[in-house]
């Protein structure tokens, strides 16, 4: 309970647990646009943002649901390659809208390692944008590519019960999760095809 002349009430959405701002502080006096990734457990959201004296601009943004409506995706927006695939969507509309660098903020994440946030950064450094980080707590290569996923449903062949359980939005989509890999690596084509050849996504 507070006590004493001198307590302050900390601001609505620090009571809220929304906005911590003595990290946002910290990043503002950076001066570099503001790598903003947040997550639900179903979609991801990542915009790079610029602080004015009348409130933060948007200068680019990217929806995980982007996947599934302009570029064929068809397994969950939730995990690790989804993650990584709208930060290399953001990127690069940042790289073509001349950004060179920023600096990552997640919130109240936990900065823990192979988190999706993290996954996000990574797709945004691979599409060129700097960004100051970490490479321990980067995810790896083949969480970035799904390998994971398509080892897991291999072990998970000799029983069918639990493989169609498992992995039942992927194959609802009629997408077998042993080709996981290679539907990444066809969607990651097409937004690179797509950001650098003008079309509107």
């Amino acid at each position: 309970m507070a006590k004493g002349p001198r307590y302050c009430v900390p601001f609505r959405r620090r009571r809220e647990g929304k906005t911590n701002y003595k990290a946002r502080k910290a990043l503002l006096l950076s001066g570099k646009p503001r790598l903003v990734a947040r997550g639900s457990l179903e979609n991801m959201i990542v915009q790079v943002i610029v602080a004015k004296p009348h409130g933060d601009e948007i200068i680019v943004s990217a929806h995980s649901r982007e996947l599934t409506r302009n570029y064929g995706w068809k397994a969950p927006r939730g995990n690790i390659p989804a993650s990584y695939l709208t930060g290399f969507l953001c990127g690069s509309r940042a790289k073509a809208k001349g950004v060179k660098e920023a600096v990552l903020d997640i919130g109240l994440h936990s900065p823990t390692k192979n988190a999706r946030v993290f996954a996000v950064l990574k797709g945004v450094l691979d599409a060129g944008v700097r960004v100051p980080h970490s490479e321990e707590k980067l995810p790896d290569g083949d969480r970035i590519e799904g390998k994971h996923i398509a080892g897991y449903a291999k072990i998970l062949a000799s029983n069918p019960e639990e493989y169609q359980i498992r992995f039942s939005r992927y194959l609802k989509q009629k997408l077998p999760p042993e080709k996981f890999p290679k539907h990444c690596a066809k969607i990651k084509k097409d937004i690179t095809a797509s950001v650098s050849g003008g079309k509107k996504a």
